[in-house]
């Protein structure tokens, strides 16, 4: 397969994944306080959500090199 329509099919699958789930979240670990052998450690959950405008932006991208490259 070329790496064109690999690319086109890689956009349009992850604008599906943007519009069906709108985001992502992850854990981030930050160190607080180090005293002596003592560690501090807090676990923060970030949430990134993905507009629904980059989803669409995505799959048309991957639509338009997807039909450019047949040529």
């Amino acid at each position: 397969m070329d790496s064109i329509k690999m690319l086109a099919i890689m956009l349009i699958v992850a604008g599906g994944l943007a519009l069906a789930y709108g985001g992502f979240t992850y854990t981030k670990e930050t160190h607080q306080a180090k005293l002596g052998p003592i560690e501090l450690t807090v676990k923060d959950t970030e949430t990134v959500n993905i507009p629904i405008w980059a989803g669409v932006g995505a799959m048309v991208a991957g639509v338009f090199l997807l039909i450019t490259a047949r040529k």
